[in-house]
C-alpha cells in the first residue's frame, strides 16, 4: 500500500476523493482558454493545474495593467470628471 493511502485512511472523511480530484481538474479545465480551445480531450492533471497558475499569473498583469491605466486617465482629467469615475468604481 502507498503511503499516500496510508495517510488517507489515517485522516478519516477530511480526504478529497480522487473522483472529486477528477471533477474540479475538469471543471478547471474548462475555464482555461488555453485547454479549452484545444481539439485534446485527454490533458494531464500537472497541465491543467500548471496552466492554471499561468492563467491567473495572465489575469493578475492584467488586473495590474488596467490599474496603472486607470491611474493615468485619473491623473490627466480634472477633479469633478475624476470624482465621477472614481464613484462610478465605487458602486
Amino acid at each position: 500500500m502507498s503511503s499516500r493511502r496510508s495517510r488517507s485512511r489515517q485522516s478519516g472523511s477530511s480526504r478529497i476523493s480522487d473522483d472529486q480530484i477528477l471533477d474540479l481538474v475538469t471543471k478547471l479545465q474548462q475555464l482555461l482558454p488555453e485547454i479549452r480551445n484545444r481539439r485534446s480531450d485527454k490533458v494531464s492533471a500537472a497541465k491543467v493545474l500548471q496552466e492554471t497558475c499561468n492563467y491567473i499569473r495572465s489575469l493578475h498583469r492584467e488586473v495590474d495593467d488596467l490599474s496603472d491605466r486607470l491611474a493615468e486617465l485619473l491623473e490627466t482629467t480634472d477633479s469633478a470628471q475624476a470624482a465621477i469615475i472614481r464613484n462610478l468604481l465605487m458602486q
